[in-house]
């Protein structure tokens, strides 16, 4: 019988608390720290983890600390758990990523929360269906990465592969901005309703859709900002050149630009990505390789490049050492264009039907 995989989460807050729940749930011995010691025996009173404290034999620690303090705290448990692989759930990963160049350090990202703070808000579902990006380098170890990756699917988050510096510059596009955006709009419903006492009153679904971010914990937002501040100026120079545009065309009555920019924007947002594709309708690529880290980068953000979600990922090792398989599981509509890419890329890929 095989001996159950370990796990330390460092910050028991909303997101490490999560993760904790949800390791637990498929098997994981947990522990955690946290630099408020209240909250770490808090968590264990509670449930959430099986112990206080880096597990020296863990085969995973997950960071769940503010962004300013990953790479410090990173870098610290690669020293205690020699045999883990180390993950983080920043915001920014760029900096993270080369502060700590380890090629058992991989950057995460799950794109899930709470308006609940703290041990409250934790919930082993929070990742079910949500994005989790992970972010490989040419330095990043296969075998781990194809590990971490199964240890994520398993708690129900959809990962998607993208390289550090351009996580930073979509994350601020569909993350940074809009939660700037959000707090910003909710600040000027806030000072009006001092002077129109019933104009919080009368808002309605779409505003409260709109701002609902804006009850996110505000504490983590300056260090993200500081971190991300280059990917989330350049987000925010593009909207306010947009909403400039849609002042010129509501003052000139311009309303076929107008109906024009609703249209795109509606459709856009129809088109959002939902679900996971069906068995039938996903191929696995094979990719022969040299069993080496850069390899693992190469593969998976050519796929994210191309616009195409990676539904599984392993690595099937050659008894020759330092050859092997790269299996990649993807829509099969999607399965010629990535496959042409490889080639033209000097790889040899070949696809059939998921399990054969």
């Amino acid at each position: 019988m095989n001996e159950p995989r370990r796990a330390s989460i460092v910050g028991t807050g909303l997101i490490g608390a999560s993760v904790a729940l949800a390791l637990r749930g498929q098997g994981w011995i947990v522990s955690g720290t946290d630099t408020d010691e209240s909250r770490a025996d808090e968590a264990l009173a509670a449930g959430v983890i099986d112990a206080i404290g880096l597990d020296a034999d863990a085969d995973l620690v997950v960071v769940a600390v503010p962004v300013s303090s990953v790479s410090v705290a990173a870098s610290e448990a690669l020293r205690v758990c020699p045999r883990a692989t180390v993950t983080d759930v920043g915001s920014v990963k760029a900096p993270i990523v080369a502060a700590v160049g380890d090629a058992r350090f991989v950057g995460g990202h799950p794109m899930a929360g709470s308006e609940q703070d703290g041990l409250k808000g934790a919930d082993a579902n929070l990742f079910n269906g949500a994005t989790w990006v992970l972010t490989p380098t040419d330095e990043t170890d296969t075998s781990r990465y194809a590990a971490l990756r199964a240890a994520i699917s398993s708690i129900g988050a959809d990962v998607v592969e993208l390289a550090p510096a351009r996580h930073d510059a979509l994350v601020a596009l569909v993350s940074h901005v809009p939660h700037l955006t959000a707090a910003t709009l909710m600040g000027i419903a806030a000072s009006q309703a001092e002077e129109h006492s019933a104009l919080l009153r009368l808002a309605a679904g779409g505003f409260r859709d709109m701002t609902r971010i804006a009850a996110g914990h505000p504490a983590i937002w300056p260090d993200i900002c500081a971190e991300n501040r280059d990917a989330i100026l350049e987000g925010l120079d593009a909207l306010t050149d947009a909403l400039a545009a849609v002042r010129v065309a509501v003052a000139d009555g311009d309303r076929g630009g107008l109906l024009e920019r609703l249209e795109i924007a509606r459709t856009a947002r129809i088109g959002l990505p939902t679900g996971v594709a069906a068995v039938e309708a996903l191929v696995d690529v094979r990719v022969p390789v040299l069993d080496r880290p850069g390899v693992l980068a190469e593969v998976t953000t050519l796929a994210a490049d191309l616009d195409v979600n990676i539904f599984n990922l392993d690595m099937a090792h050659s008894v020759e050492g330092d050859r092997g398989v790269l299996i990649v599981t993807i829509d099969a509509l999607a399965s010629e264009r990535v496959c042409e890419a490889l080639t033209a890329r000097g790889y040899k890929p070949s696809a059939s039907p998921v399990g054969r």
